[in-house]
């Protein structure tokens, strides 16, 4: 059974460290600083051998240079974004994979936040990284990509099992669930859940991991009906200041 630490860092980045037992083998899952992912990595006596980009963003690759220099650790990221990750020592794509140790990671490319983003499913852990495509109530701005993109991309992961957990990058649960509910201000699923989101940022605790099963209860853009809503709903995210 794979284990998984989440890393604060930066303003809301959450860094997550995967360490298989039988092999002690660790990934870092998009390192936005090297400093606390070596702390947090010593502390527990895990030794890191592997990175894992989801995407190209600074805040998810800013410590691959360090944490590569005190580890030497093998770096992999999205092959479609190779040219913006010069740390990256494999590139992977669609129906690759990704091991540590005795666990598989099947890399799916879910392009709509940057155009090469990937996120990495390790279906025998009924766990997922996603990045910044799936945050729980939420989805990633469309930098670079399109509303059919992402639209896909919900369709796609609610099509996981729904007990698989969800490790996004960012703690932005609140203020998503403060759109999601002007979304969707009759589902109550999705009350019931601010309600206890809210209970919890209150007593400074993380949010994430999510699963499927909730975010297909709750997440207004995995619930959109068709790309046009979906669109529609980003938009008005963009703009919301609840």
């Amino acid at each position: 059974m794979i284990e998984i630490a989440r890393v604060p860092a930066l303003s809301d980045n959450y860094i997550w460290l995967a360490h298989d037992p039988v092999s002690g083998e660790t990934a870092v899952v998009d390192p936005a600083q090297a400093e606390p992912v070596l702390a947090e990595a010593e502390r527990r006596g895990w030794r890191i051998t592997q990175i894992w980009n989801t995407h190209w963003h600074p805040d998810h690759t800013g410590g691959n240079a360090a944490i590569k220099a005190a580890t030497g650790c093998v770096i992999t990221g999205p092959a479609a974004e190779a040219a913006r990750i010069p740390t990256l020592d494999r590139q992977v794509g669609e129906g690759d994979r990704a091991t540590l140790g005795g666990i598989a990671a099947e890399v799916l490319e879910v392009p709509a936040h940057t155009a090469g983003h990937i996120a990495y499913h390790l279906p025998g852990e009924a766990a997922i990284f996603v990045g910044d495509t799936l945050f729980a109530m939420g989805c990633g701005r469309l930098f670079e990509g399109t509303a059919a993109q992402m639209f896909a991309n919900m369709q796609r992961l609610a099509a996981l099992p729904p007990e698989t957990r969800v490790y996004c990058a960012h703690e932005y649960t609140l203020s998503n669930g403060r759109y999601a509910v002007t979304a969707e201000p009759d589902n109550e699923a999705l009350l019931t859940r601010m309600a206890e989101v809210e209970a919890a940022r209150a007593r400074e605790e993380a949010t994430v991991p999510t699963t499927i099963a909730l975010e297909r209860a709750t997440n207004p853009f995995m619930r959109a009906a068709s790309v046009e809503e979906l669109a529609e709903r980003r938009a008005a995210k963009d703009a919301f200041r609840g």
